[in-house]
Parts: C-alpha cells; structure tokens; sequence
C-alpha cells in the first residue's frame, strides 16, 4: 500500500474510533444518571455537562464532514482543552486511574488522529488536493 493510502486510512480508522468515543461520552453525559453524579463530584455544575456533550457533538461532525481545515483545527484544539481539563478535574479531587484513564486513553486517540490529519494535510498540499475529506479510503 503506498504511502499516502496508509496515512489516510489510519486517519480514517483512528479518527473514527476518536469519533465514537467522543459520541458515547457526550451521550452519556446527557442520559446516564452514573455520569450526572460523576461531573457533581468533580464541582460542575449541570448546565456545564450539557454544555459540554453539546460541543463534543459539534466537534465529532466537524472532524467527520468536509469543512475548511481552520475548523478542524479549532474541533482538534478544543477536544485536547477537553480531555486535559478532564484529567486535570479527577486528579484535583484525587480520582484513581479508574476514572481518568478513560480521559487519558481517549487523549491518546486524539493524539493519533491529530498526527495523521498533520500528515494528511501536507501530503495532500503536495499533491494539490484541499481538503482530507476529498481524499477516500482505498476500496
């Protein structure tokens, strides 16, 4: 497989998964009641987590649909404000890695997600495609 396909189906696959682990907490964090207690644990307030599962939702179709690479961007730099201020909180109040490592693993897959589009974008930029959602996994 050449290069650029492997570059962009890692970017598929792990952006993906990133995807998905991004929607199952935002829904969580709207419907599970285990969830609601845990954002009171940590000193949020209520409005906070709808807020915040309304926002994850924004950034998982911007990352997933064909728009300009500054939103993107700004989708990327959001989750990562997200996932740190995650860890930080259940550091804070002394959480084990029982409830941060779902944060820390997730930031994981961003940071994989993250790395391919980079190397998307300038593979792409040298073949004079604009956009990483024009380029498709190989069938």
């Amino acid at each position: 497989m050449p290069r650029s396909k492997g570059i962009v189906v890692g970017f598929w696959m792990v952006t993906g998964l990133f995807c998905l682990q991004m929607g199952f907490t935002a829904y969580a964090q709207l419907r599970l009641h285990e969830v609601s207690e845990a954002f009171t644990h940590l000193g949020f307030p209520a409005w906070f987590r709808v807020e915040l599962s309304w926002a994850k939702l924004l950034g998982v179709a911007l990352l997933l649909a064909p728009v300009p690479a500054r939103l993107k961007e700004w989708a990327y730099a959001g989750f990562a404000i997200d996932l740190g201020s995650a860890l930080i909180a259940h550091l804070s109040v002394g959480d084990g890695p029982e409830a941060w490592g779902w944060a820390a693993a997730t930031g994981v897959l961003w940071g994989l997600s993250y790395f391919f589009w980079r190397r998307l974008q300038a593979t792409l930029a040298t073949t004079g495609k604009l956009n990483p959602a024009q380029a498709e996994v190989p069938g």
